[in-house]
């Protein structure tokens, strides 16, 4: 069961791994990411951030669809982490399984606003959570679980 998705440039670092994994009753960690999925390095990276008692699984988006909805994921509670706005939506809207999205980091590129200190999001991105809000999805903006839940606006 997925308990939490997040948007995070950065994937697992120290923030993911330790206070969302510890402040959420999940014992998996999955991070859906088709670069990371083909990419031995970044995994080995990866591996490293991550907490001792989590069972780390890494995916592509497509792969990662495919076993949310096989039912083989049912087990695990997840905490699942995308790299971007774009990979959160195809999750959220080629699953059903997904009823809230974190936006927890996005770098600022050529063409983006900032909407906080980390999330910095293109008008393409931003129309994509406001589709996302309008299908019930909580759409929020929150850097660690002790700090204020923002709704997106």
């Amino acid at each position: 069961m997925i308990k939490f998705l997040r948007v995070d440039h950065r994937l697992l670092h120290g923030q993911v791994a330790v206070s969302w994994f510890n402040g959420l009753d999940v014992n998996t960690i999955l991070v859906a990411n088709d670069s990371v999925a083909t990419d031995e390095f970044r995994k080995s990276a990866i591996r490293m951030a991550k907490p001792d008692n989590a069972k780390l699984v890494m995916k592509s988006v497509a792969e990662s669809v495919e076993a949310i909805n096989s039912g083989v994921t049912d087990k695990y509670n997840m905490l699942v982490v995308v790299e971007s706005v774009e990979d959160a939506a195809k999750l959220i809207n080629e699953t059903k399984a997904i009823d809230s999205l974190n936006l927890g980091g996005t770098k600022q590129r050529e063409g983006t606003s900032s909407y906080s200190k980390a999330v910095n999001l293109t008008e393409a991105e931003v129309s994509q959570l406001h589709q996302l809000q309008e299908s019930g999805i909580d759409v929020f903006i929150q850097q660690v679980p002790n700090e204020k839940k923002e709704t997106f606006k």
